[in-house]
């Protein structure tokens, strides 16, 4: 008996040489548009998700994968089609995932499977054949979420707790995500089958996180249906610009200005660090725009260990100078030999 051939490959909306990530992502991304509980009432949704269980169980398996493939490539779905000689005398044991999908599709008509693929694989008589197994119900994880957090540079040094209210849609509690309570339209979703709430999450920023770090909070994304997991939440962390720092990984750098002679004699200055002022050694003969480390005074990294603070020098010069300055500074241009264009 002639049956109508389908194109796996196109119902999954991929190319015959995807690998099994490729299969299992279009697989769970075209599952979860035409889930029956997120389409109540909807029988060509209801179709499809049976096409894309279908294409799946077949592209997932490599021997079902490799026994579709024989049948070349130049089919197109819809073509009259009759199984080769020999191909009736084959039965696939589908084991677990037979009486898994068997217990899913028991109610929605047609056996579940298509003509075509019992044509290929064997009838539904060829599931259960293996071990006995305890029927399942179907489930998915819910959608991983992302939202965004800023956080001050000194919140990224020490750590804290934020919190964060974000809008999200879920299944509805009422009906299930079903859409309908009883026979009648979910008044709670009106017959959505999700709803939007506002949630608000404790997130704990750890000490030294950088810019563009995530945090995951597991179980706190978009809720599973079917009995499913839910996905996770993962917060991605922006540090504010400061007025004082610029942030580089786990290394952070200032400017610090400085007079004439105190990088010419050298000298100790004050300078702001995370953790207040330190001192810092300014060397004899340190030059406009020289950088000079202060180990270990950036953010904190793991193991105890921390990045280092930059501190950049920038020679200034009095604007005004007083009689006894310039009077001064003029002593000083008559003696020295210093050039500073020479070479």
């Amino acid at each position: 008996m002639a049956v109508k051939f389908r194109d796996y490959y196109d119902i999954l909306s991929i190319n015959r040489d995807a690998g099994d990530k490729e299969i299992h992502k279009a697989f769970r991304k075209l599952a979860r548009k035409y889930h029956p509980d997120l389409n109540p009432g909807d029988p060509r949704a209801e179709e499809k998700f049976k096409e894309v269980n279908e294409a799946y169980e077949v592209l997932r398996d490599p021997e079902k994968r490799k026994r579709y493939d024989t049948l070349g490539e130049n089919w197109k779905a819809g073509q009259d089609f009759t199984p080769p000689p020999g191909w009736e005398e084959v039965h696939f044991d589908f084991g677990d995932m037979g009486n898994a999908r068997e217990d899913f599709f028991g109610g929605l008509g047609g056996g579940g499977f298509s003509d075509f693929f019992n044509a290929i694989f064997g009838n539904r008589g060829g599931f259960g054949t293996g071990a006995a197994t305890e029927p399942r119900t179907w489930s998915m994880r819910g959608q991983d979420v992302e939202a965004e957090m800023t956080i001050t540079l000194e919140d990224a040094f020490r750590g804290t707790v934020k919190s964060i209210s974000l809008r999200s849609q879920e299944v509805c509690s009422s009906c299930g995500g079903r859409g309908i309570s009883g026979n009648l339209t979910c008044a709670a979703c009106q017959g959505k089958g999700v709803a939007s709430s506002v949630r608000a999450y404790e997130v704990r920023i750890p000490p030294g996180i950088t810019d563009g770090g995530r945090i995951r909070l597991a179980g706190q994304g978009g809720a599973g249906s079917g009995g499913g997991p839910a996905g996770d939440l993962f917060i991605r962390v922006h540090i504010a610009p400061h007025p004082m720092f610029r942030l580089n990984g786990h290394d952070i750098s200032a400017t610090l200005r400085v007079a004439p002679w105190e990088a010419a004699l050298g000298a100790k200055i004050e300078v702001p660090t995370l953790e207040g002022n330190s001192t810092l050694t300014i060397p004899p003969g340190t030059q406009s725009g020289q950088r000079l480390r202060m180990r270990g005074m950036g953010l904190p990294k793991k193991k105890g260990e921390r990045g280092d603070q930059y501190v950049e020098v920038r020679i200034v010069v009095p604007r005004q100078l007083t009689p006894r300055e310039r009077e001064l500074f003029v002593e000083l241009s008559r003696i020295s030999r210093f050039n500073p264009r020479k070479n």
